[in-house]
C-alpha cells in the first residue's frame, strides 16, 4: 500500500512538472506571432462559429425551462414579474457559461485532444519539429487563444438567447407582460452580473482548450490511446470548469 501510494505521489509530481515545462514552452512561444496569427483566425471560426449553434440551443432551451420553473415556484408568494429577475440572473450568472462551457467542453475539448492526440501517434508532430516548427505557436497557442477570445461572445449570446426565450415563453406560457417581464430582469441587475459572466467565461475557454491540447499531445498507444485522451480531456475540463466556477463565485461575487 505504501509503495503504491508512493507510485501515486512521483506520479502527480511528475505530471505538475510536465505541466509547467508545458506551460514554459507556451509562453516562450508567444513572440512567433508570424506563425500563430494567421492560425489563431483559422481556430476562430473553428471553436466560434462552429460551435455556437450547440450552444444557443441549450440556452434557448433553458430560458424556457428557467422561466416554467420561476413561475411555479413564485406563484402565490411573490408577484411573477421576478420570473424576469430570476431568467436574467441566472442566465448571466450561473447558467450560460456553464452550460454553454460544459457543452464546449464536449465539442471543442474532445475535438482538440482528438486531432492533437492523432497527430501525436502518427509522429506529424515529431515531422512539424523536423521542419524546425515549434508545436506549441503551430499546434496549441492558436488554440488556447481562440478559445479564450470567442468562449465570452459565444457565451453572451447564449446568455441573449435564453433571455429571449425566457421571455417568449413568459409571454405565451404564463401571461405575463413584456413590461412586467423587463422590469423584473431591471430589478436586482448590476453591470457587475455581465461582465462575471463574460470574465468567467474567457477562463472557461482558456482552460478547456489548454486541457485539450495538453491531453492530445501526451497521447500514447495509437487508436486506443486517442480513445482515452478524448475522454480524459472531457472528464478534466469538466471538472476544472466547476471547480473555477466556485472558486471566481467566491473571489469575486463576496
Amino acid at each position: 500500500m505504501i509503495e503504491s501510494v508512493g507510485r501515486r505521489a512521483v506520479a502527480g509530481i511528475r505530471a505538475v512538472g510536465r505541466f509547467g515545462h508545458f506551460m514554459g514552452d507556451l509562453a516562450r512561444a508567444v513572440p512567433d506571432v508570424a506563425v500563430w496569427g494567421r492560425l489563431t483566425v483559422i481556430q476562430l471560426r473553428r471553436v466560434g462559429v462552429d460551435s455556437l449553434p450547440v450552444a444557443l440551443f441549450i440556452a434557448a432551451f433553458t430560458g424556457v425551462v428557467l422561466a416554467l420553473q420561476a413561475s411555479y415556484t413564485f406563484r402565490n408568494t411573490v408577484p411573477l414579474y421576478f420570473v424576469g429577475t430570476l431568467v436574467g440572473k441566472t442566465m448571466m450568472l450561473e447558467l450560460g457559461p456553464v452550460l454553454a462551457g460544459l457543452a464546449l467542453a464536449g465539442r471543442v475539448g474532445a475535438s482538440m485532444a482528438a486531432e492533437l492526440g492523432t497527430m501525436k501517434v502518427t509522429e506529424q508532430v515529431d515531422a512539424l519539429e523536423t521542419l524546425a516548427y515549434d508545436p506549441q505557436s503551430f499546434l496549441v497557442l492558436p488554440r488556447v487563444l481562440a478559445g479564450t477570445a470567442m468562449f465570452p461572445v459565444i457565451v453572451s449570446l447564449a446568455i441573449l438567447t435564453g433571455i429571449v426565450t425566457g421571455w417568449i415563453a413568459s409571454l405565451v406560457l404564463l401571461d405575463l407582460s413584456t413590461q412586467e417581464f423587463i422590469k423584473g430582469l431591471k430589478l436586482f441587475y448590476r453591470f457587475k452580473d455581465t461582465w462575471f459572466g463574460l470574465f468567467k467565461s474567457a477562463t472557461f475557454g482558456f482552460t478547456i482548450t489548454l486541457v485539450g491540447c495538453v491531453v492530445g499531445l501526451g497521447t500514447r498507444g495509437g487508436a486506443e490511446g486517442v480513445g482515452l485522451s478524448t475522454t480524459r480531456a472531457v472528464v478534466y475540463s469538466a471538472v476544472l470548469l466547476l471547480v473555477l466556477d466556485a472558486f471566481w463565485a467566491l473571489v469575486l461575487l463576496r
